[in-house]
């Protein structure tokens, strides 16, 4: 569960990053660094969210980009 709420923070943390290198300055580095970070971080939530016992909401719940994990663990949580 530890590694899910890392998970869904990093991704939704790195998405923000993305959509405002994207909206502002548009450095290339930037996507190429945060870009990967944002799919691993995506990757993780999903195996994480079918590793833990979750609703089957959740799960799809956690097949969302970028926020996919938030919910997911919300979902959980009211769970």
């Amino acid at each position: 569960m530890r590694a899910l709420r890392i998970a869904a923070a990093a991704e939704a943390a790195s998405l923000a990053l993305l959509l405002i290198n994207l909206f502002t300055v548009h450095i290339g580095g930037v996507s190429s660094l945060v870009g990967p970070l944002h799919g691993m971080a995506y990757l993780v939530v999903i195996a994480a969210t079918f590793l833990v016992p979750a609703p089957p909401a959740a799960r799809w719940l956690a097949l969302i980009p970028g926020i996919g994990g938030l919910l997911a663990l919300r979902r959980l949580r009211d769970h």
